[in-house]
């Protein structure tokens, strides 16, 4: 009965919409094995909420492997141990796919190769930003070409660390995204393609100065500034306090800062943005991850 052990992520990194993730030390396990009948439990994150049927991310995952790989759909038991929080922009539904995707692989002897998990997992979530370095840990630029992802992973930069500010409420991708405009100006555009560019170039060199510098945003961060209370006073809050960089950390609600080496002054200065604005977070250090899904038993 495989364990599949998934890192947490954060995508967009800024201007990388849709684009960019990296995975973090923060992990859901899912195990998985064949049963008579269907059986999920939940502990940890998400364990009220979780549907526990046949709508589950990870069954409909490890189902869509016994399809892919020309095998009769099986009944199965599922364990799932969440410590990523669910809904907050830290990547949990892409764990749970990820978890049932690569579980069930594990299940059939390992039949689908990495690209394919990848390719599956993308059609599965909609875009490949989140499933695809929680897969391949590291930092991932991915895209998509018809139903192919083409990615590349990186290795993030020695002294990179990330300071997580997690609100208390939850926010869906669904909202989130619907409150982005149908076309964005052709000078935003720009300015996003040009910081993309030259924050991979910056994470190969190892520059966190310039990487730090490259991580604004005009696609999607300015459109959910209301869905996030104080978002603007909390980025705002993280750069004084000395982070390079701060996003919204994928759909949010959770603002994740860079910073280089452990700075203990970020988060408090984070969590106190946010209490002046009525919102409680919890605050926590991730350093990146640069192992993905990885089978244990």
């Amino acid at each position: 009965m495989p364990l599949v052990r998934v890192p947490a992520t954060t995508a967009n990194l800024g201007p990388g919409f849709d684009t960019l993730g990296m995975a973090l030390e923060l992990f859901d396990e899912i195990q998985i094995e064949l049963a008579p009948a269907l059986e999920i439990s939940v502990s940890g994150e998400g364990a009220a909420t979780i549907p526990r049927g046949p709508e589950n991310i990870a069954y409909r995952a490890a189902q869509a492997v016994f399809e892919r790989a020309g095998r009769l759909p099986g009944n199965l038991k599922i364990a799932m141990y969440n410590h990523i929080p669910v809904a907050r922009g830290l990547g949990s539904s892409a764990a749970a796919l990820v978890g049932g995707l690569v579980g069930a692989n594990a299940l059939l002897g390992g039949v689908l190769k990495q690209e394919d998990l990848i390719n599956l997992a993308t059609a599965l979530e909609g875009h490949p930003d989140n499933v695809a370095p929680a897969i391949l840990g590291g930092l991932v630029v991915a895209a998509r070409d018809g139903e192919r992802v083409y990615c590349r992973r990186l290795e993030p930069p020695a002294g990179l660390t990330t300071v997580a500010a997690i609100p208390q409420f939850t926010l869906s991708t669904r909202v989130s995204r619907g409150a982005l405009p149908a076309r964005v100006t052709m000078s935003d555009a720009v300015f996003n393609l040009s910081r993309v560019g030259l924050l991979l170039a910056a994470v190969q060199d190892g520059d966190l100065e310039l990487m730090g510098k490259m991580m604004d945003d005009r696609l999607h961060q300015p459109y959910r500034l209301s869905l996030v209370p104080g978002m603007e006073e909390v980025f705002a809050a993280a750069r004084a306090a000395g982070a390079l960089a701060v996003t919204l950390s994928g759909s949010g609600p959770t603002v994740i800062a860079f910073c280089q080496g452990r700075n203990p002054c970020v988060g408090p200065a984070m969590a106190a943005a946010f209490a002046r604005h009525g919102v409680a977070c919890i605050v926590k250090e991730l350093a990146p991850c640069s192992r993905g899904a990885v089978v244990l038993e």
